[in-house]
This record gives C-alpha cells, sequence and structure tokens, in this order.
C-alpha cells in the first residue's frame, strides 16, 4: 500500500471476517477463502479469484489463533476455497504493484509468520491441516497449501499449482514457497526449476507424480476424498487437549499515534529521535498456581495477555510506523512475580493443553521480535524485571545495556524456562544462539536459577553489553540511540537479520534469510518495478523489458 494508506489493525473476530467462513464438525474444522472482491484494505482494489491483501491474511492469522485456543477438540482443519475452480490465486497483483516497497517486504514476512503458525499447530498442537485445492492454486494460493500437512488437488483437467512469480512477475514466490517445495517437500531441484518458470503450473496427475501434491480426486468423488482424508489426518493425532476452550477477548487498548496503552505494556514513540520505548509491566502477584484457576481467567491470565499485548503492539510498529527505527525494550515489576508465573507455567505446560498453549505462543510472539526490522536495545535499569520468561526480551535485543548502580538493586535472573521452552527459528535457545562459541556458558548460568543476577555478575555471565554507572548511564544511551539513527537503515536491517541467527540453518531461518536479503533485493530492481517492470506491467498489453546483464 502507498504511503497513505490506512492504519492497519491486528484484531479480529470470526463475526466480522469478510473473507474467510470458520466452522466445527466435532473434532474437524473448515476454513472456507471465500475473499470478498470489495474487501480490500486499500478501498479500492478488486480482489479477483480468492486474491487476497494483508486484510484477509490479519483474518487468518485470528482463526489460526482461536482454532488452538478456543477450540482444543479440534484435530484436523480442512482448508479449502469458496469460490469454483479456482482455491486461490495468491496475493493480489496490483495491490503488491502500487505498494511501497517497505509494504511489500513485510506482507510478505506476515504471511509468512502466518503459514509458520500452520507448521507450529501441526507438530505441537496436534491439528492436522488438509489443502483441499477444489481448483488452482497459484503463487501464495499453492504457499497456503506447501504450509498444510496433506494436499489434495481436484483432477478436473484444468485445476493447476503454480508458481508464476518468475515468469509473469519478475519476483520470488515471496512466503517461503521455493524454500517449502524443495526443503520441505523435497522435490528434485530440476523438477523445482520447471514449476517455477512455467507459469501455468501443473496440473492432476504430473502434479501428483512429482510430488507438489499428495493425492488427487475426480469432481465427482471430491466431497467424499475430502472427508476421508480430513478423517485419516484427525485419527492421527493423539495429543489430549480436552475441556473447553478459552475465548480470546478484546484487548481493549488505548491507541494515539504515539502512545499505545494496554494494560501490561505501554509503547511511547518519540518521530524525531526515530525511536519507540516499549515497557512491559507485571502485576504484583504471580496470580494462580493451578490449572483449573488459570483456564478460568483465561485471556486475562496476566502471563498470556502480557505477550497477546506485546504482539499486537509489535505488529502495529511495523506496519504503521516504518519510521521508527529503534525499539527500547524496557521492564517494570518484581523479578520473583516473573520466576513465580514462570514456574506455574513450567509445572504445567505438558500437563495442561491452555497452558501448553501460552507457552508456544510466548514462543511465536518472541520469534516476531526475532524478526523485526527495528534496531533493538534492552535497558536494564531500577525496577526492571528482565526474569526467565521476560529475560528472551532482552536476549532478542541487539544489546543489552545494564545500571551499574548496586544501590538501586538491579538485576536479572534466570529460570529453567531458559533452558529451552522458547527456541528460536534456528532451533537453537537464545542462550544457545548468544554462546554459540562458548555452550559451557548457557549450563552457568541455568546454574544460578533461583539467584538474582546484579549488574557484575550478569556481565561476568556474558548478559550485558554495556554496564553504564548512574552518572553515564543518560548520556551513553543517547549516545547509542544517536549513533544508531544516523547508519543506513537498510545496511541495519540487513546486519541485525545476519547477526541474530547465528548457527544451524533451518526451514524457518532460511525462508526469514532469503526474504531479508534476495526477496528485498527483487523488489527493487527495475526488472521487477521499474516503470517497464513485469510487476509493473502485468495486466497491461506491453511486454516487460529487462536489463539482462546478471547481477
Amino acid at each position: 500500500m502507498g504511503k497513505d494508506a490506512p492504519k492497519l489493525t491486528f484484531e479480529r473476530h470470526p463475526d466480522s471476517y469478510r473473507h474467510w467462513q470458520l466452522s466445527f464438525d466435532g473434532d474437524v474444522a473448515t476454513l472456507v477463502m471465500n475473499v470478498a472482491e470489495d474487501g480490500a484494505v486499500d478501498g479500492h482494489t478488486d480482489l479477483v479469484l480468492n486474491s487476497y491483501d494483508i486484510g484477509v491474511d490479519i483474518e487468518l492469522a485470528d482463526a489460526l489463533q482461536r482454532l488452538r485456543f478456543e477450540h482444543p477438540e479440534v484435530r484436523a482443519v480442512v482448508v479449502t476455497s469458496g469460490q469454483e475452480r479456482i482455491f486461490c490465486a495468491g496475493a493480489n497483483i496490483r495491490v503488491l504493484a502500487g505498494s511501497t516497497h517497505g509494504f511489500k517486504v513485510n506482507f510478505c514476512k506476515f504471511t509468512n509468520e502466518t503459514r509458520l503458525y500452520i507448521e507450529d499447530a501441526s507438530e505441537h498442537s496436534g491439528v492436522k491441516f488438509l489443502a483441499a485445492l477444489n481448483g488452482t492454486a497459484s503463487g501464495g494460493g499453492y504457499e497456503l497449501a506447501l504450509a498444510c500437512d496433506d494436499i489434495l488437488l481436484v483432477d478436473d483437467r484444468t485445476s493447476a499449482v503454480s508458481f508464476p512469480e518468475v515468469p509473469l512477475l519478475g519476483v520470488l514466490p515471496g512466503t517461503g514457497g521455493l524454500t517449502r517445495v524443495v526443503d520441505k517437500r523435497k522435490i528434485r531441484r530440476d523438477r523445482a526449476d520447471w514449476l517455477s518458470t512455467v507459469a501455468e503450473g501443473l496440473k492432476g496427475k504430473r502434479a501428483l507424480k512429482w510430488g507438489l501434491v499428495d493425492a488427487t480426486a475426480k469432481l465427482s468423488k471430491w466431497d467424499g476424498a475430502v472427508s476421508d482424508r480430513v478423517r485419516q489426518l484427525a485419527d492421527s493425532v493423539d495429543i489430549d487437549r480436552s475441556g473447553p476452550g478459552v475465548a480470546l477477548t478484546p484487548l481493549n487498548a488505548d491507541i494515539t499515534e504515539d502512545t499505545y496503552t494496554y494494560r501490561h505494556v505501554g509503547v511511547t514513540i518519540d518521530g524525531e529521535a526515530r525511536t519507540a520505548t516499549l515497557t512491559m509491566t507485571t502485576p504484583e502477584a504471580v496470580g494462580p498456581t493451578d490449572a483449573a484457576t488459570i483456564r478460568e481467567q483465561g485471556a486475562d491470565w496476566w502471563v498470556f495477555r502480557a505477550f497477546r499485548e506485546l504482539d499486537d503492539a509489535l505488529l502495529r510498529l511495523r506496519f504503521n510506523r516504518p519510521d521508527i527505527g529503534t525499539l527500547l525494550l524496557q521492564t517494570r515489576g518484581d523479578i520473583a512475580t516473573v520466576t513465580g508465573a514462570d514456574a506455574v507455567l513450567a509445572e504445567h505446560m505438558d500437563g495442561d493443553w491452555f497452558v501448553s498453549e501460552v507457552r508456544h505462543y510466548i514462543k511465536r510472539v518472541l520469534k516476531r521480535l526475532d524478526v523485526s526490522a527495528k534496531s533493538v536495545f534492552a535497558l536494564i535499569d531500577q525496577g526492571s524485571c528482565f526474569a526467565g520468561s521476560w529475560l528472551e526480551l532482552a536476549l532478542s535485543a541487539d544489546r543489552q545495556y545494564m545500571l551499574d548502580d548496586p544501590d538501586e538493586g538491579v538485576a536479572v535472573a534466570v529460570s529453567p524456562l531458559n533452558g529451552g521452552t522458547f527456541p528460536m527459528g534456528n532451533g537453537l535457545t537464545r542462550l544457545q544462539t548468544r554462546f554459540l562459541g562458548e555452550p559451557e556458558a548457557v549450563g552457568r548460568l541455568l546454574e544460578t536459577v533461583g539467584e538474582t543476577l546484579p549488574t557484575e555478575e550478569a556481565d561476568e555471565h556474558g548478559l550485558v553489553t554495556d554496564m553504564p554507572d548512574d552518572l553515564d548511564w543518560d548520556d551513553t544511551i543517547r549516545v547509542a540511540i544517536e549513533e544508531r539513527a544516523s547508519l543506513s537503515p537498510d545496511a541495519l536491517t540487513g546486519m541485525e537479520a545476519n547477526l541474530r541467527f547465528a548457527g544451524p540453518e533451518t526451514l524457518e531461518t532460511k525462508i526469514f534469510g532469503r526474504l531479508s536479503a534476495w526477496q528485498n533485493w527483487i523488489f527493487q530492481r527495475p526488472n521487477a518495478v521499474g516503470d517497464r517492470g513485469a510487476l509493473t506491467l502485468y495486466g497491461h498489453p506491453e511486454r516487460p523489458v529487462f536489463d539482462y546483464e546478471r547481477v
């Protein structure tokens, strides 16, 4: 979308969906994609052929969250289309062509996160997904199918799976398509090359033979094939998620241009300095310690609510305030409150489905922070409570500044949850990633569980970048912010993305690494977005004009 695009909001409810219908039949849910042509966020683009904009994907993300929290009985989900002969045409080309570069990349990033949430639900919540392609799935539509566990394609001689981005638009399948084809489905390189350069894609028998889908069914047998395959998926799940669901109630935040005010999260924006200060605050007490009472509190359980608020704030900053380059993270409260709540989370997360889902939700929000295209500084000063699950916030930051003032009692603390409860996209914990060259440091830190680490000890353990005293604190932070603001934001985004994910490469880090690098670069090249570029001229009678020099 353009610079004057409306501000985005990210809370939805099924009663307000315009593009999806969510229904339930016992342990099977059905998500029907039926995009309203006049429902584009920009207010004027027609979303034809089930093509989507960011609004469609925001609804999908909401539906996925509600499936996991409000409907624990669901073991399998059918994802299909409400339109004839088309599953999904992918991201709407006119929306992309008319969008700023930053929005294009953020759009792709959000849709990537949503598809990863599908895979996370399959792996950790016992919710399996069947992509029932009752028509052609192209571009982002096929990428959505690839995120599912099982792909069924109608064999009607016209429906196909395709990646038309390279031949038609001069860009790439931007939501993990190429990576999922070769890494997840393990398609041969020559076949993946063919698929990615033939705009019309592959139909029925060849799509099945090449492994691009798992099964095909004639139109006359379609309904039965869908029922049989989703039943098989549901019956393969042996995770117990019994009990009533937990409603995701509204956050009711107070949002202005320069402040976001929630119950546990506050954001103050300084447009001139290009900074946002995000402060998370604990309640005074640990709260309930038994699973039954926790479920009664539901979405109001502060452990859960605080990260729901953080997630909403991060998305608002990402999409609505691209001018903000540096995020300053602060916490306020009692370390004992956080570590006490962590103990409750640790006690119940393997035995109670809701607490387990909260654990995985926190993991996903922290991953959202990991891929923020903003510099992140953790400011650990008087009143801070960076401990356990909240210490993960500081470990996500690019730098950690900790006040060296013994009189103020500034400290951090490690809890058992830092030992593997919230892995990063690389499959490692944030401590393991931080100490990749010194793995014994992780063990030494985990031995301090139950203790608080004042500034000098935190520094000795390698948790601190700099520890100014009370006389130098304000000047040190000010200079650091000013220096950061003076650097190229493009170079910083690339630098941060390279440095944040040390260690092994995974499907997830490949997706975001390639998005940050190659897709980011290709989206700015004249061959795609120049006056005669393929994306610019899509739908026009003129042919694109390419610069054929290879870079």
